[in-house]
């Protein structure tokens, strides 16, 4: 942060301490599982062990025999309501394609049936008494044949688009978006060369450490009240609401502290299981998914294959692109739409100097676990392979990836017409880019890895090992323009202080803390005057949630124009105080002071007098933001790696990130959130996936089999945080929370190949796979052994 900045603000900008950090640290505050549930009945849910099958009986006879079962749901005496788990605004882009329970499985995982009993115990044993005969259909694996005209198709003529998309189950096509630039044929019969490659990510899961679970009860006027850790409240009620077939008022959700989300907690899961419980029986009703259900049956990372295929000249001149991702969707069409959308709509406007550009992207139905939003958001998988790609590029005409990228990126001042083509920005207006710092996220992290002494050096500090360096370039946004609203609410007490409420979840990004931050500032108080409440539908005003890198620009606009007003407020109240005028006055420390006679006025005093004296009133207000525009953060990250040639492990000694997020309103937090998202990104490079058998059961369900890094896998991690100023963000400010995590794949594939000559395509990159590129190059080079010193394989 420059000195500027430091002057300029006194609580935004500094890191204060988070204002529910003690009582982490003590364990005091309340997650989902620690609210009391008395006379609770236990939820269990039956799991398809098929992939794709009919449901032709369900027999749960000898089930409700069982001591302890009250009630059991399945197809047959639950409302068929079409509607998607995802929660996104409304009418939402998710295809309406799923039921509660279907007389249809479409996964190894999918719900068939629902026990409530007295105890977990005796919900567990009566679903081992439930006799489901299926008839088992075709499954489908590969999302590439998906839309061929034998493929087994997955949905009937019932499923619908709520929106105006392209949507077609017959194809089994879940979501579909193409747009194009200029002339691609023409600017490819212009090109020196053409680079085409093919790029396949992967199925991940979002590992949060607080697994789904929610807890249900009637309120002592009959209405339902769901606690719940969900990062979508205000969705979860309305989709619950909807199943029940009951009022949105009769549903309150709360949302206490969350254990983790990163996506997999913008979906309406298991709300509505516990909601339909306790609607019918009156009774509190609780569900926490065990981990092994956690990964069969709630959400992931979609897997996607990115074809690119580039024009360039000799001189290293762009003339065409083309994206054509394939997405797979799984058995239901969550966030198909949207996801594979921001694949191209996040990454392509990085490179907007590109005339002629082409992108299709597909989500197709497969027999497989369904994705969802996942922290990147379908950003992480089209920057794996486009920075490959540029850097395919910049070696095939002898220039360094950091000089290519410098010359083809977007800059201060400039558009891009993808933005356009996506309708982002103000309507029939380009959205203006008005903050980046990416050259000088470049630069600095170049110097921090030492690239210029390291790149194409391949050193190798033990035999048979050799090390490299690669980079990655991404952008995201600063939640959906003209979609995501936020709203807060403020109200001041007789001390000063101030109650915030806020829709915006706080899922463990220190958001709460962001928000006062930024009421402080506006309002000239210590963080500790602003007593914050979020994620309570009864309570706080409408926000869309904690998802699309959001919070800090949205809901943070929201809550800057809401101090505002309560500013004001204080300020003709204090000017007649003082016998002031208001132009004189300014806020300052909890404090009014005339700056022509210093006096001052408290906060304290201000709020008695408009409570209890003349003409009484309550300084109070209440704002909303809907933004015009997305502002992207930037960032260039770069990957040290080390690669055992006898083994093919490959080992992050060093790893930079360089972010220019706009003005931090808390640098550490700032910090914590790029190296969170590194650190996800860096598992999801080298161990994180599911893995299969040929009836499409995951083989490894539990934290003991699905790889994710301990301690002693962390390397060394180090952010740069590169102030800039987005005149459209709260004090400057844009998002951080998801960029960090779109450039680890991409910069350590650019490290592996700079160290070994050797390019990997397809996510992880395992012992296993590296070793495999390694054998199958050696020959070539030096009889069955990678030289530390062979030369590089030019694409």
């Amino acid at each position: 942060m420059s000195a500027a900045s430091e002057r300029a603000f006194t609580v935004v900008g500094r890191n204060v301490a988070k204002i529910d950090a003690l009582a982490l640290a003590v364990g005091t505050e309340r997650f989902t599982g620690d609210f009391p549930a008395s006379d609770a009945l236990s939820v269990a849910v039956l799991l398809s062990p098929h992939p794709h099958a009919d449901i032709i009986r369900i027999d749960t006879s000898e089930a409700e025999k069982v001591p302890g079962v009250v009630e059991i749901l399945h197809h047959g005496n639950v409302p068929g309501v079409l509607h998607t788990t995802a929660g996104q605004g409304y009418p939402e882009p998710s295809p309406y394609d799923t039921l509660l329970f279907d007389r249809k499985v479409r996964f190894v995982g999918d719900r068939v049936a629902l026990v409530a009993a007295e105890t977990k115990e005796a919900a567990l044993a009566a679903l081992g008494k439930i006799v489901v005969d299926y008839v088992p259909l075709e499954p489908l694996f590969d999302p590439e044949r998906a839309m061929e005209e034998d493929a087994p198709r997955l949905h009937g003529d019932e499923a619908y688009a709520p929106l105006p998309v392209t949507y077609d189950a017959a194809r089994n096509l879940a979501g579909e978006i193409s747009f194009t630039i200029g002339d691609l044929e023409k600017g490819f019969a212009e090109a020196d060369f053409v680079e085409e490659q093919v790029y396949h990510t992967h199925i991940t899961a979002h590992c949060a450490l607080e697994p789904h679970c929610a807890l249900a009860y009637l309120d002592e006027r009959g209405r339902l009240v769901i606690i719940s850790s969900t990062q979508v409240p205000f969705h979860a009620r309305r989709t619950t609401a909807r199943l029940l077939g009951i009022p949105t008022g009769m549903v309150r959700v709360v949302k206490p502290r969350l254990g983790g989300g990163f996506g997999s907690k913008q979906e309406v899961l298991v709300e509505p299981l516990v909601a339909m419980v306790t609607w019918r029986t009156g009774r509190p009703a609780t569900y926490v998914c065990s981990r092994k259900e956690v990964f069969l049956s709630t959400r992931t990372r979609h897997a996607m294959r990115i074809r690119l295929k580039t024009g360039i000249m000799r001189d290293g001149t762009i003339t065409a692109l083309s994206m054509d991702a394939l997405m797979n969707a799984g058995a239901y069409g969550s966030h198909a739409l949207t996801v594979v959308s921001v694949a191209g709509g996040k990454s392509l406007p990085l490179f907007n100097k590109i005339p002629n550009l082409h992108f299709l992207g597909r989500s197709v139905y497969t027999t497989l676990p369904v994705g969802g939003a996942y922290r990147g958001y379908g950003a992480t998988q089209a920057f794996f392979g486009l920075n490959q790609h540029v850097d395919i590029l910049a070696r095939r005409v002898g220039q360094d990836f950091l000089d290519y990228v410098k010359r083809w990126h977007i800059q201060e001042g400039e558009t891009s017409p993808v933005f356009r083509a996506l309708g982002e920005g103000k309507e029939g207006v380009d959205q203006i880019i008005h903050s980046c710092k990416l050259d000088e996220c470049i630069d600095r992290g170049a110097e921090a890895i030492g690239w210029r002494e390291k790149r194409g050096k391949r050193l190798s500090p033990a035999p048979g090992r050799v090390r490299g360096v690669g980079a990655a370039v991404s952008m995201q946004g600063s939640g959906i323009p003209g979609i995501d609203m936020a709203a807060a609410s403020m109200k001041m007490n007789e001390d000063g202080s101030f109650n915030l409420l806020v829709g915006a979840a706080d899922i463990g990004t220190g958001a709460d803390t962001i928000l006062a931050q930024i009421a402080a500032e506006v309002l000239g108080l210590p963080v500790e005057k602003i007593l914050v409440l979020s994620g309570d539908t009864d309570v706080t005003p409408f926000d869309v949630g904690a998802y699309a890198s959001s919070t800090t620009y949205v809901s943070g606009n929201a809550v800057a124009k809401c101090a505002e007003s309560c500013a004001a407020q204080i300020l003709a109240v204090a000017a007649d105080m003082l016998g002031a005028q208001k132009e004189d006055l300014c806020l300052e420390n909890g404090s009014v002071r005339d700056l022509q006679t210093d006096k001052r006025v408290a906060f304290g005093d201000v709020a008695v007098k408009t409570l209890y004296g003349h003409d009484q009133f309550q300084i109070q207000a209440q704002a909303s933001y809907v933004g015009s525009e997305s502002p992207p953060p930037f960032m260039a990250q770069f990957a040290e790696v080390e690669v055992d040639l006898e083994t093919g492990k490959v080992v992050v000694l060093d790893f930079v990130s360089a972010v220019d997020c706009g003005q931090p309103i808390h640098p550490r937090l700032v910090e914590g959130q790029v190296e969170g998202a590194t650190l996800n990104g860096i598992a999801y490079a080298l161990w994180e996936e599911y893995r299969f058998d040929e009836t499409g059961r995951m083989r490894n369900p539990s934290f003991w089999d699905y790889k994710i890094p301990t301690l002693g896998d962390v390397p060394r991690l180090r952010t740069i945080v590169v102030s800039s100023h987005e005149e459209t963000g709260p004090f400057g400010a844009k998002s951080v929370s998801e960029i960090g995590i779109n450039g680890p794949a991409p910069a350590i594939a650019n490290a592996i190949y700079d160290a070994t000559g050797v390019r990997l395509f397809d996510l992880p990159f395992t012992p296993e796979k590296v070793l495999q590129a390694l054998r199958a190059k050696a020959p070539k080079k030096c009889g069955g052994k990678m030289s530390p010193g062979a030369e590089e394989e030019e694409a």
